[in-house]
């Protein structure tokens, strides 16, 4: 390159640079979840899939929470065009999310949150008069019914900033430098990407076998639907195995059993769990971290690239091995893995419990709750808004059990996450307002003590493996070659209560099973381990069954087995560099050998 060449790309590098170093002045973009101080709003990153963010929401169970509150420098002085990302989550008419964005100790752009679509969108807050270097902005919530607030935009421009997710997806990548700012965590043995009791356990099981792994998890706690965000307990046994060690790392997890919704969160034990995590040398813990991007070589994962819920701060693994304990068999399906959504025939896979034609039908998701007495009569307010209770039908209960479940199909929980959440919510709400002001003989002296925000899901993707377990393979108690995890727990599918369908039809959130015992059965190893992407081990709620089966395997004392099976075959794996099914095919010996021993 000669010398006039050269100056004249070094000039329209630094014109390019400014060009962009003004747009970046002209659009200042501030996501709600990095606010500097969160107050008493939670993060939300349950939508990730759909808004690609999490979010600030106010869940005060009726209370108006304290504010959120960050510091923003600008560049450039002046008057922008100020617009708020929100949604009514329940617009009937107004939806009670209510909120004000207050810039230096004055509301603007009046109320958010309180009328609109029910999608996700771009409000106008009207012109604002940025005269200072710094300025304190406030989301202030008034009502504590889960008003809601993604990012705001302060920008030049009188343009409508882009409405749909993949144009926020660009303009997020931009204004936030996502790609340059992005950081590298190294190269991992196992990278397991799930922090439920399965990812957990196979990342310890990986770990004390020598190999060094990484466990992501996408919230600030682990122990997925067993943590004090969710309160379900531990279920399935893990003293009937046919390999009696296996089960000793879920046993060391395992905080005694609190009940479903149980009011007090350190009964759900996520200091023990973090502080096993942590005293294991070989595991690289990250937290609040959500993995939405696979790296293939070939037909084999790469890598995947994470973000913090809370910073945006972008990360990339590497790895040998994955793991998806995801519950929503997130990294599989990234990666292309073959998977199934829903209920098959039963002139598929033959099983009587299979209904006539496939579906979309999943179990659904649950929200629970609990209320606990106090010394004086409280006021709830009433809920037009929420799902209508009467008279003639409403529950009385003064904490939730597993029940309390929204989906079965007619909504997606991976797409709807958060509407089905809502729905649940509406649900819990409109009860409660109706507990509280009609029967103050029994709740007057009660107040709502907890509501999880999180959801509870049962049910979505099952990554298909090289056996597919059915129904009579848990009813007859095959015990083939590769036998591992001894399950013991009875085929559980839910299905919508009879008298919630009468009353709520199509806007079902109460459920009913019939449970069908089973002697101890096994899973085989073949289930744990992608059919199409070599790399890929997976355990937990996503492995490979039907519909019918996994109604058995799905509970978390035996997912936690299967992440221990996991961590030792990733172990042989590593050590004969070979792949999860070279695992099976080659040293399933050795294998089974590591379980009884």
């Amino acid at each position: 390159m000669n010398k006039r060449l050269r100056k004249y790309v070094a000039s329209l590098s630094l014109l390019l640079g400014l060009f962009h170093l003004g747009l970046a002045q002209s659009q200042v973009l501030i996501e709600a979840e990095s606010f500097d101080e969160t107050g008493g709003w939670v993060v939300d990153q349950q939508s990730f899939p759909v808004i690609h963010s999490s979010y600030l929401m106010a869940h005060g169970m009726g209370r108006p929470v304290a504010d959120a509150v960050t510091h923003v420098r600008f560049a450039e002085k002046g008057t922008y065009h100020f617009w708020v990302r929100t949604k009514d989550w329940a617009p009937f008419p107004k939806g009670p999310g209510k909120f004000e964005v207050w810039i230096d100790g004055k509301p603007v752009g009046g109320v958010f949150g309180e009328s609109g679509k029910v999608d996700w969108m771009w409000y106008n807050g009207g012109k604002v008069t940025i005269d200072r270097d710094s300025v304190e902005i406030r989301l202030k919530d008034l009502t504590g019914f889960n008003g809601r607030c993604d990012a705001l935009l302060f920008t030049r421009s009188a343009a409508e900033p882009p409405q749909d997710s993949v144009g926020m997806a660009s303009l997020r990548k931009e204004l936030l430098n996502l790609d340059d700012t992005r950081k590298e965590a190294g190269h991992f043995d196992l990278v397991v990407v799930g922090g439920g009791i399965a990812g957990t356990c196979a990342a310890i099981s990986a770990a004390r076998l020598g190999l060094t792994v990484a466990l992501i998890q996408d919230r600030p706690v682990l122990g997925g639907n067993n943590s004090s965000e969710v309160r379900v307990h531990l279920m399935g046994d893990v003293d009937k195995n046919h390999y009696p060690k296996l089960g000793r790392i879920v046993r060391e997890l395992d905080n005694g059993d609190p009940g479903n919704g149980n009011p007090d969160a350190k009964e759900y034990g996520d200091k023990r769990k973090t502080d096993i995590i942590k005293y294991e040398k070989n595991i690289s813990l990250f937290l609040n971290t959500h993995v939405y991007q696979v790296e293939m070589n070939g037909d084999r994962i790469a890598a995947v690239i994470g973000r913090d819920i809370r910073t945006n701060q972008e990360t990339r693994f590497t790895g040998t091995y994955f793991s998806d304990c995801t519950g929503d068999g997130t990294i599989g399906f990234l990666a292309g893995a073959d998977y199934r959504m829903g209920r098959e025939s039963r002139a598929e896979t033959g099983e009587s419990f299979a209904p006539e034609k496939s579906d979309n039908f999943t179990l659904g998701t649950s929200n629970l709750w609990a209320s606990l007495p106090v010394d004086s009569v409280t006021a709830f307010p009433e809920t037009p808004w929420a799902l209508p209770f009467s008279d003639e039908y409403h529950i009385d209960e003064t904490k939730s059990d597993w029940q309390w479940e929204t989906g079965f199909g007619n909504m997606n929980t991976i797409t709807e996450a958060e509407k089905i959440r809502d729905h649940n919510l509406r649900a819990v709400y409109g009860n409660w307002s109706y507990l509280k002001n009609n029967k103050p003989e029994k709740y007057g002296k009660r107040e709502l003590a907890w509501v999880a925000y999180i959801g509870g899901k049962r049910e979505s993707r099952r990554l298909m493996g090289d056996h597919v377990l059915n129904q009579m393979d848990v009813q007859e108690g095959k015990m083939y070659p590769d036998a591992t995890v001894t399950a013991t727990w009875t085929i559980d599918l839910h299905f919508p209560q009879e008298k919630n369908s009468l009353y709520f039809p199509g806007e079902e959130f109460f459920a009913g099973t019939k449970h069908i015992r089973v002697a101890p059965y096994t899973i085989p190893y073949r289930c744990l381990y992608s059919r199409n992407v070599p790399n890929l081990f997976m355990a937990g709620r996503n492995i490979s069954t039907t519909h019918v089966a996994f109604g058995s395997t799905r509970v978390m004392r035996t997912c936690g087995m299967m992440g221990e099976v996991v961590g030792m075959a990733a172990s042989i794996a590593h050590k004969h560099e070979t792949s999860p099914r070279g695992v099976y095919e080659q040293h399933l010996d050795e294998l089974i050998g590591m379980i009884k021993d």
